[in-house]
């Protein structure tokens, strides 16, 4: 391929940065003219969003095989469903070809080999952002409090509702998800889905909000509606706080006090059957919520969701080092050494390792694989982001825990000496 046209599709790539399948054809023309580095540079960035994706993935081992390796004519694009995978990778081939021992991928893989499982999802309507969810909870790494919480408050009773009704047990009401951001709420939202075999439908407050009067209102109940005639359906608001914010503030306009009112119609199912309807919410903030939502038959059950623990942190490293060149990654020292860190915070950890690699790798002409100095340097740079949720959460545990709605919250807080 000739300059202009790599440059050409260099530009498009500039113009649609998140065009995966372009900054793919890109990386594969960069290869196929003799580019391994600028090709793995290509694909990282798909990598970093998409961890796992199995054509960047193929790439990155292609021009990776081919820094060091003897000129070759060009290889054909590897289809998706062949990419090799890190196990199948002949090492001492490639050691022999680049005169560099790579070491094995992790010195600790711990008892489950295969970490926290990606999986994919049908898009049913992606305009509303529906979807027919496969992960399930025994997708969610560790975090096994949250998973008990969640079976016994919400699950259980919908599969066993005569069960339920025996002992007095509603069906009706909604699941709340709280706790610091980047912890993973709208990926348990998504594997509760799955575990109910519905269609997942996410709404934030761009969904609903409207400049023209009365349009909100009217967007809230179409979302509703749109849930009702896809049932059985999960119905998650995400950052619900904003929709629902409590009509008491100052800073609640009346036409939010009208969307929350719409909301709380739309729960109680005036004038509609909410059957096979499961309404989820999530929200760093649950003490911003209108008191109203969070009433019996409505958002009536809270669950925190706080920071991964041990074995949920080892399950995300894997995740977000899977598809990289990696040596000698010992998880036991990454695990202990980002207690409190969130989910989002490993993720950006493991990118900012990946980064320090590859500046490595372009200065030296080839891969240097991302090893522990990388990880620990990244350690330096990237901090758990959680400190500010913590005070404001202190601060409502301390003083505003009349009811014991937070107590969940008190217990966290007093194990971390933070109460």
């Amino acid at each position: 391929m000739s300059d202009d046209l790599l440059a050409g599709l260099a530009a498009a790539v500039r113009a649609l940065p998140d065009d995966v399948a372009l900054r793919l054809h890109y990386a594969e023309q960069l290869l196929l003219a003799g580019h391994p580095t600028d090709a793995i540079e290509q694909s990282t960035v798909v990598l970093d969003k998409h961890a796992g994706h199995p054509d960047a993935t193929a790439l990155v081992q292609r021009a990776a095989a081919s820094l060091g390796a003897p000129p070759a004519a060009p290889a054909p694009a590897a289809a998706p469903n062949t990419a090799p995978d890190l196990d199948s990778i002949d090492w001492d081939q490639h050691e022999r070809e680049i005169q560099s021992p790579i070491k094995p991928p992790f010195v600790l893989m711990g008892a489950d080999e295969s970490g926290l499982v990606v999986t994919e999802n049908d898009d049913v309507d992606p305009e509303m952002r529906v979807t027919r969810e496969t992960m399930t909870l025994a997708d969610v790494g560790g975090l096994e409090p949250v998973k008990k919480r969640i079976n016994e408050a919400f699950l259980e009773p919908m599969r066993h509702p005569e069960i339920a009704k025996a002992f007095g047990k509603s069906l009706r009401g909604g699941l709340l998800l709280y706790g610091p951001p980047g912890c993973g709420k709208t990926f348990v939202a998504r594997a509760i889905a799955g575990e109910l075999n519905a269609h997942f439908i996410s709404v934030t407050i761009s969904d609903i909000l409207d400049k023209f009067l009365g349009e909100s209102e009217a967007n809230m109940h179409n979302v509703f509606e749109r849930a009702r005639e896809l049932a059985p359906a999960v119905l998650f608001f995400d950052e619900v706080d904003a929709v629902g914010g409590k009509r008491s503030s100052s800073m609640q306009s009346g036409g939010m006090r009208n969307v929350v009112n719409q909301m709380l119609m739309e729960m109680d199912g005036i004038g509609s059957e909410n059957d096979g309807l499961f309404v989820l919410a999530a929200t760093n903030h649950p003490w911003d919520v209108d008191a109203a939502l969070l009433r019996p038959g409505r958002f009536d059950r809270m669950v925190l969701v706080l920071p991964p623990d041990e074995p949920a942190r080892e399950a995300i490293l894997k995740v977000h080092l899977k598809g990289r060149p990696v040596e000698g990654i010992d998880l036991r020292e990454l695990v202990a050494k980002t207690d409190g860190y969130s989910g989002a915070d490993l993720q950006h950890v493991c990118s900012t390792a990946g980064e320090k690699a590859m500046m490595a790798s372009i200065a030296a002409g080839e891969v240097r694989p991302i090893n522990m100095d990388d990880l620990r340097s990244a350690l330096v740079d990237v901090k758990p982001s959680i400190g500010s949720w913590l005070q404001s959460a202190r601060n409502v545990a301390a003083y505003g825990n009349a009811s014991g709605q937070y107590d969940d919250l008190v217990d966290f807080l007093k194990s971390k000496k933070l109460l």
